[in-house]
């Protein structure tokens, strides 16, 4: 371990002054949406990104990547999003060895209602308390943390994709 670059002083305060306001900004993100809209923020995240894709719907694996959610945790969420009619599930018509997944109307009215509430935390919570300086530079900053993620994330989800079964009876559906 003697090549180990450990944080200096400096360092570990940046990290720590990052982690913490991160996850708590998270967790009161996550709480806002529960107490408003009994959604937690990985259901509305999957619920705007299929509302933003072309016809509301997107390739299991493609809502994985851009949800930011493991295969199983994508799985467990899509069926309870499906038991409250929000999202619809079918095998691919290209395929029928991935699945997709569609926004519904009722999910579409569902984010629509959720989306004030959360917006107005993230304006008062994030935008309000940052000058227009910190904000680009926040930007900048989690744009070079994305870049620099790249290429762990492209093995991550070659790894996901291997282990991914097309079989519906399966957990991890493609």
């Amino acid at each position: 371990m003697n090549d180990v670059r450990w944080l200096s002083e400096a360092e570990q305060e940046i990290w720590r002054a990052y982690m913490t306001s991160s996850v708590a900004f998270q967790a009161h993100v996550d709480r806002q949406l529960r107490r408003d809209s009994g959604l937690p923020m990985a259901y509305y995240e999957i619920l705007v990104r299929l509302s933003e894709a072309p016809g509301r719907c997107l390739r299991m694996s493609e809502l994985a990547v851009a949800s930011l959610s493991s295969r199983s945790r994508l799985s467990h969420a899509v069926a309870a999003l499906e038991k409250n009619g929000w999202v619809e599930r079918r095998p691919a018509d290209a395929d029928r060895r991935g699945w997709v997944c569609t926004l519904t109307d009722a999910g579409f009215t569902a984010l629509a209602t959720a989306a004030p509430g959360h917006v107005t935390e993230v304006r008062e919570k994030l935008f309000d308390v940052l000058t227009p300086a910190q904000l680009e530079t926040l930007r900048d900053i989690s744009r070079a943390i994305n870049a620099g993620l790249a290429t762990a994330c492209a093995e991550a989800e070659v790894e996901a994709e291997a282990a991914c079964s097309p079989d519906p009876a399966d957990s991890e559906p493609c």
